[in-house]
């Protein structure tokens, strides 16, 4: 049987990205195929039929959704008749779980095929909502390996079909060739380079920007042969940097500020200082070794803890299911105990050189052709067949190794 249709719903740029890949890789098997929902830049261009701008769906905050709930229903609304309309082979949410899982819901129930592509953390925290994700999806296609465990656990059909960002790294890289190209001076004899990257968000730089270079400033001290390199995520997070750093003068000439180019800085690093995010996965898949602080507002550290449910906030230490990345929280991450941690880590070579092996194969283990094996998953699910055995078997194996930890 031939997939002929395809509903797609992304809800933000990093979803146009994945769709694109998962359009390519569907019309690769299928060279008729037809795509229609919503799509950004990426996804227009393979080919999708969009109802509505990417951005419609692009609202972060509480207070902002419950501002453009009354829009998003109506919009919600509207593509249920468009699809029902249009009659799929399938619909296919792609991350935007608040808004995909209740439209699939409503198609499911009206007799379409769905999937959901990135599982929502459901594992972190109200795990209880899986019931409604059963209720509303015929699989979910997860990224890792202890997410489609935690829906084997809970029967819910799932596909691990790898990480798109492992297919894009690449398993060997170039530390020095990554310093050449950022144009940073070699490390004096017996020196280190150290990436930090304080976050993409304003409030990140707020509540880490100050403690992160107080940090720095301590390293620098102690390690005169020690060099710094922070990539800015945005032209206004430089503004931001650039203040914070002129208050700190004994940091002139030690730390370099780029734009963006943040893979190539920890590329070209000996360790990374980080916000906890995925930015820690990028570092894990660029095979360095890391310290992942983050702090937040007292009220919502205070909420955090109560709703939360995981040992480990980072996804290296999520996927491997041990205390790999040492991880300083909230109070804990004051300027002397990250300083400290990571001259633990510049002083243990080996112990650094270990952890690139392991990454490495971490790295190996999620580099699986994601878009080719959701594309699978979705022809299987429309075909009415089992989920390859290749994905499915992977799951339960995950889900067996998880209840034996």
């Amino acid at each position: 049987m031939t997939v002929r249709r395809v509903y797609l719903v992304a809800g933000e740029l990093s979803g146009d990205i994945l769709g694109a890949g998962l359009m390519r890789a569907l019309r690769a098997r299928h060279p008729g195929i037809e795509f229609r929902g919503i799509g950004g830049p990426r996804m227009i261009a393979e080919g999708i039929e969009s109802r509505y701008p990417l951005e419609t769906l692009s609202v972060m905050g509480l207070v902002e959704v419950l501002k453009h709930l009354p829009g998003l229903v109506r919009v919600r609304r509207a593509l249920k008749r468009d699809a029902l309309a249009w009659r799929p082979d399938i619909m296919v949410g792609i991350d935007a779980p608040d808004f995909n899982l209740g439209l699939e819901r409503q198609l499911r129930e009206a007799g379409i095929t769905t999937a959901h592509y990135v599982s929502p953390s459901v594992w972190a925290w109200r795990q209880g909502r899986v019931k409604g994700i059963a209720k509303s999806v015929d699989a979910m296609l997860t990224f890792l390996p202890f997410e489609a465990a935690f829906y084997v656990r809970h029967r819910v059909p799932v596909a691990f079909v790898g990480h798109p960002l492992a297919d894009e790294l690449p398993l060997e890289n170039d530390r020095q060739g990554a310093r050449t190209a950022l144009g940073l001076p070699a490390p004096e004899e017996g020196g280190a380079l150290l990436a930090v990257l304080p976050g993409s968000r304003a409030n990140e730089i707020r509540f880490l920007g100050e403690t992160f270079l107080a940090a720095v400033e301590r390293l620098c001290r102690e390690r005169p042969a020690l060099s710094v390199v922070i990539p800015a995520a945005t032209p206004a997070r430089r503004s931001e940097l650039e203040t914070l750093l002129a208050t700190r003068p004994s940091l002139a000439g030690r730390v370099t500020l780029i734009d963006g180019r943040s893979r190539e800085a920890m590329v070209a690093a000996d360790a990374v200082l980080l916000a906890s995010g995925t930015a820690a996965l990028e570092a894990m898949l660029c095979h360095r070794a890391m310290l992942v602080a983050y702090k937040m507002a007292p009220a919502t550290h205070w909420l955090a803890k109560r709703l939360v449910n995981t040992e480990w906030i980072s996804l290296p230490n999520l996927i491997a299911r041990e205390t790999l990345v040492p991880e300083l929280i909230q109070d804990a991450a004051s300027p002397e105990a990250i300083a400290a941690q990571l001259a633990e880590m510049f002083d243990d070579e080996p112990a650094r050189k270990a952890l690139e092996a392991r990454f490495a194969s971490m790295h190996a283990a999620l580099q699986r052709d994601a878009s080719r094996r959701a594309s699978e998953a979705i022809e299987a699910l429309v075909e009415g067949r089992a989920l390859p055995a290749s994905v499915a078997s992977e799951a339960g194996e995950a889900a067996i190794v998880e209840d034996e930890r």
